[in-house]
């Protein structure tokens, strides 16, 4: 077998699901973040230490030690006065956890893809993709530290808005990245689908990250804990504008006002579920049956389960359970989006030649040449 169709053909398995336990990671890396936030347990280590960090305080004196650095945050002094050691220790664990586990997935990451590259399993446009996405993992990290350093500043009990939503959107970016390669991997190449169907599966991706940096903004402001009503906000469908742009200068409502943060959060969760159910009625409408119309019906499930979910989430107060089933099932909406638009490869409807015609009168029954 030549060298192009072994990699094709043996490489592709492996790198495929070598993708999806990765994409699989990132999932889990996420739950433990949403985990992390929801506990409160994202500023008890105040140093970032990528190497030595990852092994937690051994002794009584480590501990202590630590504990020291955190009673000298402001969360400490403003939320947690009087915490003892044991409740500390509780804390640390989530964060140091979160903090392990970036790192095995940075290790899953690089040390088979250079056995994959070495072996020549591939190709150079996926090495080249690979790259970037490894690239895009490091900048995670930092994004994660400046994240951290945010909510250790004066004043602060908890990291800024604006970088937790930043940091939860570029975790999602590199989960998509995977599955989009995973799944252009596949032995069988996709169908093309008309255009139109094409272009929104590419659309609901797009709206999918944007829901979730925007439920990235209501999860870092803690929107979530106000207007707990549905389907209007405290008996109107939005508040007045005066308290929708309450805050100076105007441009930071859209990130610290908390009535303006959930009401973008809730209009943009309007519009996603609006064309996810429009686009499965077009998928099956026009490819009766077919792989992509099942994939579409199966995105525009996700959206509604995750719509409701949402609004569980907000009319009980943002409970852990909820808050943390929100955030996962927005990865397993992203992804089924991702897949859906990875293997829907869009085509144009081109006229046919004159000499190509079909025959429009009975010579398609004769034989004969139109």
């Amino acid at each position: 077998m030549p060298r192009n169709a072994a990699v094709r053909d043996g490489g592709h398995r492996a790198v495929r699901l070598w993708l999806y336990v990765l994409a699989a990671l990132v999932v889990g890396m996420v739950a433990v973040g949403g985990a992390t936030r929801l506990t409160g347990s994202g500023l008890s280590i105040t140093e970032w230490r990528p190497v030595t960090g990852a092994v937690p305080p051994l002794s009584a004196e480590a501990w202590a030690a630590e504990f020291d650095k955190y009673r000298d945050t402001p969360q400490y002094r403003i939320l947690n006065q009087g915490m003892g050691l044991s409740d500390f220790k509780t804390i640390y664990a989530w964060e140091w956890g979160h903090r392990l586990l970036g790192r095995f997935v940075g290790l899953a990451f690089f040390l088979p893809l250079i056995w994959f590259w070495a072996r020549g399993r591939l190709t150079r446009r996926l090495g080249l993709g690979l790259l970037g996405l490894g690239i895009l993992g490091g900048l995670q990290g930092a994004i994660g530290w400046i994240m951290v350093a945010s909510g250790l500043q004066p004043g602060m009990t908890a990291v800024a808005p604006l970088k937790l939503a930043l940091h939860l959107t570029t975790a999602s970016l590199i989960l998509a990245g995977l599955v989009w390669l995973a799944a252009g991997l596949r032995a069988e190449p996709s169908p093309p689908v008309p255009a139109r169907l094409g272009r929104t599966a590419v659309v609901l991706v797009v709206l999918a990250l944007g829901q979730i940096f925007l439920g990235g903004l209501v999860a870092g402001s803690k929107a979530g804990l106000v207007y707990n009503t549905w389907p209007g906000m405290d008996g109107a469908f939005a508040p007045p504008l005066g308290e929708l742009f309450a805050v100076r200068p105007w441009i930071e409502n859209f990130v610290d006002n908390h009535a303006l943060v959930q009401l973008n959060h809730r209009l943009t969760a309007y519009l996603l579920l609006a064309v996810a159910l429009l686009h499965a009625f077009d998928a099956r409408r026009t490819l009766p049956g077919s792989g992509a119309a099942r994939r579409a019906t199966g995105v525009a499930g996700l959206v509604l389960a995750q719509a409701a979910l949402g609004v569980t989430t907000l009319l009980l107060a943002v409970p852990l359970w909820a808050g943390l089933s929100h955030q996962v099932f927005a990865m397993a909406v992203l992804v089924m989006a991702t897949v859906h638009a990875r293997l829907s490869p869009a085509v144009t409807a081109r006229p046919m030649r004159p000499e190509a015609a079909p025959a429009f009168g009975f010579e398609a029954l004769t034989g004969r040449p139109a």
